[in-house]
């Protein structure tokens, strides 16, 4: 069974980082996949953070973290990262892990391209 599992949240100031980790596993080759980060807070949509490419020179940003935040992948440990730097309180949400066998383009932004996803790190930014 294909699983995606996130780590790393925690509550920080304000300024402060944190960086996440989206550990794949279960037989799946996912070293093919296009790999993002969305984010969820109670009441609204899941909203799209990051992307990368299966090979990892691609990558794609919202607006709202351009900058701020880096998605990196390790390969050999089927691992996904996102460094988030400068948080702010606007960055608290539950934040979610996915996985895309589709091409990586335009549509990676989008969730309905996405059919792994995990259970979700809070990450909780202080004033």
């Amino acid at each position: 069974q294909a699983r995606l599992v996130e780590s790393g949240g925690g509550l920080v100031q304000a300024g402060g980082s944190l960086r996440l980790s989206c550990a794949a596993s279960g037989g799946h080759t996912f070293s093919t996949y296009v790999m993002a980060w969305f984010r969820q807070t109670p009441g609204k949509e899941r909203e799209f953070v990051a992307a990368i490419s299966n090979g990892g020179s691609n990558t794609a940003y919202a607006d709202s973290v351009k900058g701020r935040f880096t998605i990196s992948r390790d390969v050999g440990k089927n691992t996904v990262y996102l460094r988030m730097d400068s948080l702010k309180p606007e960055d608290t949400a539950v934040y979610y892990c996915a996985a895309s066998p589709a091409a990586y383009g335009s549509r990676s932004r989008g969730p309905s391209v996405y059919d792994h996803w995990g259970q979700g790190t809070q990450v909780t930014v202080s004033s």
